[in-house]
């Protein structure tokens, strides 16, 4: 028979006090649960003026629109990143999931690029942000591996923009070959891996090589099977494989278990802004 929420939550719960280890892994789904929706009113009210020149459907969709110029890419960007990354404080929902576990070995693995996670408290040397950051540029053809932050030029671009695009020269070029810029996300093989991102990936490692020895939770939040190899996959291996590491999955479109770790896993495809608070409640 299948448990009912109460019981999965107490199961959760028992879970989380009796590790010695916490790995998150954090996707698109925990942003959007947090308030970070890329579709809907949160799209329509603040990007009208783009729906109606472009056609745009969403952020996501928007994002791969292939601008004709320059002005206009970085008009887009400039109120996407604006809007994602920079406006939003830490976000309730990423405070409650830092208190939950700020108390245990944890680190942060995520596909997110908002930077939710700095914000609400996790240090920077405890997150491995793998597909990059909202908040920094690099040259688009990855010339060189040095990142910029974009907060100031953003700011400006975004309070100078007129008719979907900004003034030509706010457009970035890069400092060495005179190229154009990219927001750093992964996107192509041209994406900007620097030295503080093998730093924070060789910490992720040496963190699961520790936890596979250990007590350990792996609380995979939002994620689904657009990249599955940086999350999910990963952390069904290391479910299967230690027999101390157990799996607790949050996801409202696929958050069923692998068969082999059905004994293993705590499933909740209920609304993760409910379901962990509770694992917070005493």
């Amino acid at each position: 028979m299948k448990e009912n929420l109460q019981e999965r939550i107490e199961k959760a719960k028992a879970l989380l006090n009796d590790a010695e280890c916490v790995l998150i892994g954090g996707g698109a789904g925990l942003s959007a649960a947090a308030g970070l929706t890329y579709s809907g009113e949160r799209f329509t009210e603040n990007f009208a003026d783009f729906i109606r020149k472009y056609g745009m459907k969403d952020m996501y969709s928007a994002s791969f629109y292939p601008f004709e110029t320059q002005e206009e890419k970085w008009a887009y960007w400039s109120r996407h990143i604006l809007l994602n990354r920079f406006l939003p404080p830490a976000l309730p929902l990423y405070k409650g999931l830092f208190a939950l576990v700020k108390d245990k070995d944890h680190f942060v693995l995520t596909t997110n690029v908002d930077g939710q996670f700095y914000k609400a408290g996790f240090a920077p040397e405890r997150i491995f942000a793998v597909q990059g950051d909202y908040g920094k540029i690099q040259c688009a053809k990855g010339c060189h591996d040095k990142l910029y932050d974009d907060e100031a030029l953003v700011r400006q671009m975004d309070a100078e923009q007129k008719n979907c695009r900004v003034p030509s020269y706010l457009v970035p070029k890069c400092p060495v070959c005179g190229g154009d810029m990219e927001v750093n996300v992964r996107k192509d093989m041209y994406f900007v891996q620097d030295a503080a991102w093998y730093g924070a990936g060789a910490r992720c490692d040496a963190f699961c090589e520790k936890a596979c020895g250990r007590k350990t939770v792996l609380l995979e939040l939002g994620v689904g099977y657009n990249t599955p190899a940086i999350i999910r996959f990963p952390f069904e291996r290391m479910t299967y494989e230690n027999e101390g590491v157990f799996l607790i999955r949050m996801n409202a479109d696929y958050p069923e278990a692998i068969e082999e770790n059905a004994k293993k896993t705590v499933s909740f495809g209920e609304d993760m802004a409910e379901v962990l608070p509770a694992l917070a409640e005493k």
